[in-house]
């Protein structure tokens, strides 16, 4: 419970002092134009040209650094937890279940450079945007996994024929929706919805989870009661 309050207390720090730099550069720049060439050109530099413009440049530099330090701790993770999941789920789960661990090895670095390339060739398009470009993989991630995990901890009688649903369409639905656009919604909503409709007409046309599944359950509600 502690770790909890803790963690929701400093989301909602950060979150605030985001937008604090967004709120406060649209102030300065609006009464400074001379200075907000390259604001206007990418509105995603406000905090880099905010820091470039009032601080000395050493500690201009510090807080540069730390964005390059935070893009690389998060661009490791990522890579790492990508190539495991390509060698580990989709090679020795489907493709070579016997593999050695050296070629699980070898097979783990090159899904690491695939992934570098693929990130490098997104990047490399001047119209792409960080903001877009995580809005769109935050509502895929969120519309097809975020239904599945509420009702899994929500609902008992969810079971896999339900979560596979969600998440299939889910993820079909934001991809859909982020190329027509329709009622000019964020797609994670529509993904959302029809990812929670999947999830209840599958679950309700399959079998019910097995006893001992539905007891675990019971047992991790009851023991998140108690705290």
């Amino acid at each position: 419970r502690t770790a909890r309050r803790i963690g929701m207390t400093w989301m909602v720090l950060c979150l605030a002092g985001a937008v604090a730099v967004g709120f406060f550069g649209i102030a300065y720049f609006q009464n400074n134009p001379t200075l907000a060439v390259g604001v206007n050109a990418n509105a995603e530099r406000v905090f880099i040209e905010l820091a470039r413009i009032l601080f000395n440049p050493w500690i201009a530099g510090i807080l540069l650094s730390a964005i390059l330090a935070a893009v690389m701790s998060t661009l490791s993770c990522q890579l790492l937890v990508c190539s495991s999941a390509l060698t580990e789920d989709l090679y020795k789960g489907l493709l070579r279940k016997n593999a050695s661990q050296k070629e699980l090895v070898w097979v783990g670095r090159l899904m690491v450079l695939l992934v570098a390339l693929i990130a490098i060739a997104l990047a490399a398009n001047p119209e792409n945007r960080v903001l877009g470009l995580v809005s769109y993989a935050w509502a895929g991630f969120g519309a097809a996994f975020g239904p599945v995990v509420l009702f899994g901890v929500c609902w008992k009688r969810m079971n896999r024929n339900g979560a596979l649903a969600g998440m299939i369409v889910g993820a079909l639905t934001v991809l859909v929706w982020k190329q027509y656009g329709w009622l000019g919604l964020y797609e994670i909503i529509p993904g959302f919805i029809f990812a929670s409709i999947a999830i209840v007409v599958f679950t309700l046309m399959g079998r019910e989870p097995s006893a001992e599944a539905q007891q675990r359950f019971a047992a991790a509600e009851a023991e998140f009661q108690t705290k």
